[in-house]
C-alpha cells in the first residue's frame, strides 16, 4: 500500500509516498480501508524537526481516519464487525490502510460526509474536553486561540453550550477573522502587537478561560488576561516553544492545566468514550458543523502540508487516498 513518509526533516518537499506492507491489527485494534484522513497541524512541526517532542526517522503522519473495518485484531470490544464505518486516530494515518484503537472509535453513518466525520474521533472530543477543563462559568468569557483552525473552530461552536456571555477567537488573517465572526464569536487579530488590549476592551476584568495551543509569547500574554479564579488551558505549542509558568503569575488565584487527548483516554477511558458519543450526537443534530477547508489526493500530501505551513485553512484539511 502507499503511505506518506519523510526520511529527513525539512519543508513539505521531504514528504513522499512509500510502498509499505499493509499493517496487521494488534490486540484491541482494527484495520480500516481508509476513506478520508484529517490532517493535524502538529505534524507540520514533526516533519520540520521543530517539535519539542522529537520523533525518530523515518517519520509518518498522524491523523483522524474515516474508513470501513476490514479486519478485527484479537480482543476487540464486542459490537464491532467487518464492514462497520468508523473514525479513529492513527499514528500512521496518511495511507491506504490504517490501524485504529478499537476502544475509541466513533461510529459514522453511511452517507455522512467523510471529511467532516474525521473530526468525530479526536478533534471534536478534544475541543469539548478543553472547554470542560476550562471551567467556563455561565455568563463568563472564553478566549480561544487559533479559533479558525481544526480544533479551534469546533471549540467556538461547542462553547455556546456553556452559556458564556463572550466568546473571543484569535487568528492571523482577515479571511480567518471573518470566518470566526461567521461562527458567532468576537474576532481578534493576533498579528496586532496590541491584541491583549483588544481582548480587554471586550472583557475589561479579564477572561474566565483561555484555550491555547500556540505556546511561546502568545501563551504568556494569554495567561496575563486570565482573571482571578480563571483557568488557562494549554494543549500544544504550534510555535515549537513549550510554555513555562512562573509561580508568581498564579498568585491572583489563576489556574493552569494541560490537556492531552491520549492522557485523558488513559485516565478516564469511559468519560473519553462519552465525549466521542456526545460530539457525534451534536454533529448529527446539526448543533456542531465541522468545516472542511480543502480535500487533497493522498499523492498531493506535499501541497496539503504547504497549506498547513501557511496556516490558511478555515477548519480542517483532508486527504483522500
Amino acid at each position: 500500500m502507499r503511505a506518506a513518509r519523510y526520511h529527513s526533516h525539512g519543508s513539505p518537499e521531504v514528504l513522499q509516498l512509500d510502498d509499505v506492507a499493509v499493517p496487521e491489527p494488534a490486540a484491541g485494534e482494527v484495520l480500516v480501508e481508509v476513506e478520508a484522513i484529517g490532517a493535524n497541524a502538529i505534524d507540520a512541526l514533526f516533519r520540520s524537526g521543530r517539535s519539542p517532542w522529537p520523533r525518530p526517522l523515518p517519520g509518518s503522519l498522524t491523523g483522524d481516519v474515516v474508513g470501513h473495518i476490514t479486519q478485527l485484531g484479537p480482543d476487540t470490544p464486542p459490537g464491532l464487525a467487518v464492514g462497520d464505518r468508523v473514525a479513529g486516530l492513527s499514528a500512521d494515518a496518511f495511507a491506504e490502510y490504517a490501524v485504529l484503537d478499537a476502544a475509541f472509535l466513533a461510529t459514522i453513518p453511511e452517507g455522512a460526509d467523510a471529511g467532516a466525520a474525521t473530526m468525530m474521533s479526536m478533534s471534536g472530543p478534544l475541543a469539548l474536553r478543553l472547554l470542560e477543563a476550562g471551567r467556563i462559568p455561565p455568563g463568563g468569557s472564553v478566549l480561544i486561540q487559533s479559533a479558525a483552525g481544526g480544533i479551534g473552530h469546533l471549540a467556538v461552536q461547542l462553547a455556546r453550550s456553556f452559556d458564556p456571555k463572550t466568546i473571543i477567537g484569535t487568528a492571523s488573517s482577515p479571511t480567518r477573522l471573518d470566518f470566526i465572526r461567521s461562527l458567532g464569536a468576537e474576532a481578534i487579530d493576533l498579528t496586532d502587537p496590541d491584541w491583549p488590549t483588544k481582548v480587554r476592551e471586550l472583557a475589561p476584568d479579564g477572561v474566565d478561560t483561555v484555550l491555547d495551543s500556540v505556546g511561546g509569547t502568545v501563551f504568556d500574554q494569554g495567561l496575563g488576561l486570565v482573571r482571578p479564579l480563571g483557568t488557562m488551558v494549554t494543549y500544544g505549542a504550534i510555535t515549537g516553544e513549550l510554555p513555562t509558568v512562573p509561580a508568581q503569575a498564579l498568585f491572583g488565584l489563576q489556574s493552569v492545566t494541560g490537556v492531552s487527548m491520549l492522557g485523558w483516554r488513559a485516565a478516564r477511558p469511559d468519560e473519553a468514550r462519552a465525549d466521542i458519543a456526545e460530539v457525534t450526537r451534536r454533529w448529527q443534530t446539526g448543533e456542531l458543523q465541522p468545516a472542511v477547508h480543502a480535500r487533497y489526493p493522498l499523492a498531493d500530501v506535499q501541497d496539503l502540508h504547504r497549506e498547513l505551513d501557511a496556516r490558511t485553512p478555515l477548519g480542517r484539511l483532508v486527504a483522500i487516498p
